[in-house]
């Protein structure tokens, strides 16, 4: 299997004591809608395998892994290579073997480990991939950096991350209409946010730092599908982490009313065939720097 250390290598990870970004973790909510979680994003996927290239024989390393969609995929393309997938959450990462197992695959295992400090088991990699899963990092040059020493001299990183919040639809609508008229602090502020590294030049300046070298950034413009009809997506949508954050800082009557201009605007974006809104994602590529 992929992920078992070399001879010599003790692939020890770091315990959660010792995590920088721990507070990262996925919520439950992202283990029970996980099939929305995948379909949300669905076209961002496709135009994410795509670059990635993965080819027969490759040995990749899947940041923030999630439920393991994308790990599932690169460990098929890899054949008779394989994939380890890593993340900060143990709920997310026991859904991502259960369906790893029944998809069949043997070429796949995961690991409970945050990117930015652990050593990762099975290094050298070909090609590190991340889909939505590096924006959250306490320090992102360190940790692209840790990245980076885990990947072969050439080797390829692509990651799949959101442009800057006003490019997201799906961001500053849903905040509007739950923060309407209402004192709400951020809660976010003082921490890496989806949009951290939205900002080419910063991206680039970070992953430079990090001895990363050709970043190219590819625009992906395609919108996000929140559910099949309003209310899943009403549910979808209330159990992100900022959409609680800001409930969380109303009265009961106020929440009661932020929560119907939420539903305003998921009917708005109701299409007969989904609940969509608009998004801006980058595809960035970069080499491990010689």
């Amino acid at each position: 299997m992929i992920a078992r250390p070399r001879p010599g290598q003790t692939g020890k990870m770091m315990s959660a004591g010792e995590w920088v970004n721990a507070s990262q973790a996925a919520s439950a909510h992202r283990v029970r809608r996980a099939a929305a979680f995948d379909e949300e994003t669905a076209p961002h996927s496709a135009r994410f395998h795509t670059a990635a290239a993965v080819g027969p024989g490759d040995r990749v390393l899947d940041i923030g892994c999630g439920t393991g969609r994308s790990t599932r995929e690169a460990a098929r393309a890899a054949t008779p290579g394989g994939a380890l997938g890593v993340d900060l959450s143990a709920e997310v990462l026991a859904l991502a073997r259960q369906l790893s197992e029944a998809e069949g695959l043997r070429n796949v295992e995961f690991v409970q480990a945050d990117a930015q400090v652990c050593r990762f088991p099975g290094a050298p990699f070909d090609l590190g991939i991340s889909q939505f899963g590096v924006m959250f990092f306490a320090d992102p040059v360190a940790a692209f950096g840790n990245i980076r020493a885990a990947l072969r001299p050439d080797g390829r990183l692509v990651l799949l991350v959101w442009q800057e919040r006003e490019r997201n639809e799906w961001a500053t609508a849903v905040r509007q209409a739950l923060a309407a008229g209402a004192p709400v602090t951020d809660t976010a502020a003082g921490r890496p946010d989806p949009f951290s590294l939205g900002k080419t030049a910063l991206a680039e300046g970070i992953l430079t730092a990090a001895g990363f070298t050709d970043v190219t950034f590819t625009d992906v413009p395609d919108p996000v599908r929140y559910g099949a009809d309003q209310a899943s997506a009403l549910e979808f949508v209330l159990g992100l982490r900022e959409p609680q954050e800001i409930l969380a800082q109303l009265d009961s009557r106020t929440a009661d009313q932020a929560r119907g201009r939420l539903g305003t605007v998921i009917a708005e974006h109701d299409t007969g065939q989904g609940v969509y809104f608009g998004a801006s994602a980058w595809i960035i590529c970069a080499r491990v720097a010689r």
